[in-house]
């Protein structure tokens, strides 16, 4: 069946047109449905909100970090029991601050794939990643195959 491949031609198209690729022409692994307009614009919307819960989650962090910062003085008067905790605090709002930011990295890039012309293909093997792996996890890049033998390398 085509429908696991896009054409190079429909490719360069739709990359000098700006247009949406047609959604019947994404790549599916077999025994898939389609993808339909409606499921590609639901799966933008989510990796959308996404983004922006994530770059509120950022501030949130940042915000946090610059309290802990402002609080913490020369901490003078803390026992090492408060001087810990504080470190400790600020450690783990920034933990959080680094994973939001990794995290939004890749639902940006997600969103990109969608707009351009990489959507759901593995960018390891160049085979479809399949509807129902994007589906459950929007920001894959990698077929589970590839996937598969990365974690392996580790």
């Amino acid at each position: 069946m085509t429908r696991n491949k896009t054409t190079a031609a429909t490719r360069t198209t739709h990359q000098a047109t700006g247009a949406r690729l047609d959604p019947a022409s994404l790549p599916v692994r077999p025994g898939e449905e389609p993808w339909t307009a409606e499921e590609v614009m639901e799966l933008q919307a989510e990796l959308t909100a996404e983004a922006a819960d994530l770059r509120a989650e950022i501030q949130t962090a940042e915000e946090a970090v610059s309290g802990l910062m402002r609080d913490s003085g020369d901490g003078a008067g803390d026992d090492q029991v408060d001087a810990g905790t504080k470190n400790i605090s600020r450690e783990h709002e920034l933990s959080l601050a680094a994973n939001a930011r990794d995290m939004l990295a890749q639902t940006e890039r997600a969103l990109l794939r969608i707009a351009g012309s990489q959507f759901g293909f593995c960018e390891s093997c160049g085979k479809a990643i399949g509807k129902a792996r994007v589906q459950a996890f929007p920001r894959a890049t990698l077929c589970v195959e590839c996937k598969q033998k990365q974690e392996r390398r580790y």
